[in-house]
């Protein structure tokens, strides 16, 4: 959210008021049709302020409407009006496109990564692994291998079935799916016994291997 209000600081936003007795659903739609409105303030039931997106303050318009609200803008803020109001001042606005460019240029790392899928690898097990094979907090995503990461876990570690990288922004999201562990393998060749661990009568009996010491009809005891 806070990389979100940031472009929208970049872009331009302002402060509203919205007033009328149906605030609660005029919330909810907004969340709804994703429209981000930040640093709500509640004055009595019936009147709000927050701060929503010049693009997104386009959409409200209808949604005011069929929620019987009345929203007015209180102050335009961010980047695009304060060059306006600073137009003259040229270190001012050189300042600001350097702060812009590099706000740009930090996008262009890695800065979170998620985990999902894992419920007996711990998560911090999974992160030094991608760290140990080039994926980290901070590095530049054009020198993430993806594939050579994968390749490199699953040749690794026995208890990954599958793992998938998907880079989203500043975030790295990583999918498992975890190994299921495998059944003890018995040798056909090996001599074994087949023991009743209930008390019961012998239905059927089908021997393809080795001598049958009962037969239909016979009482077996628990052993």
């Amino acid at each position: 959210m806070f990389f979100k209000i940031l472009i929208y600081y970049i872009l331009g936003y302002v402060n509203i008021s919205v007033e009328g007795y149906f605030i609660e659903r005029f919330i909810n739609i907004c969340i709804s049709k994703n429209i981000l409105l930040w640093n709500l303030k509640r004055k009595k039931s019936s009147f709000l302020y927050t701060n929503i997106g010049m693009k997104d303050f386009k959409k409200i318009k209808q949604i005011a409407k069929t929620t019987k609200c009345r929203v007015k803008i209180e102050s335009k803020k961010g980047l695009p009006f304060l060059l306006h109001k600073y137009k003259k001042r040229k270190i001012f606005i050189a300042s600001l496109i350097i702060i812009v460019l590099f706000i740009f240029g930090i996008s262009n790392f890695i800065w979170n990564i998620e985990i999902i899928g894992n419920t007996t690898i711990p998560k911090e097990e999974i992160i030094q692994e991608l760290n140990d094979n080039g994926l980290k907090i901070g590095i530049l995503k054009q020198k993430v291998d993806s594939k050579e990461i994968i390749n490199n876990i699953r040749l690794q570690r026995n208890d990954i079935a599958w793992i998938g990288i998907n880079i989203t922004g500043t975030n790295a999201i990583v999918e498992i799916v975890e190994a299921d562990e495998k059944p003890e393998i018995v040798d056909e060749n090996e001599y074994c016994n087949i023991v009743s661990d209930k008390d019961g009568v012998i239905t059927k009996i089908n021997v393809q291997n080795g001598t049958a010491l009962v037969k239909e009809g016979d009482i077996v005891k628990k052993r």
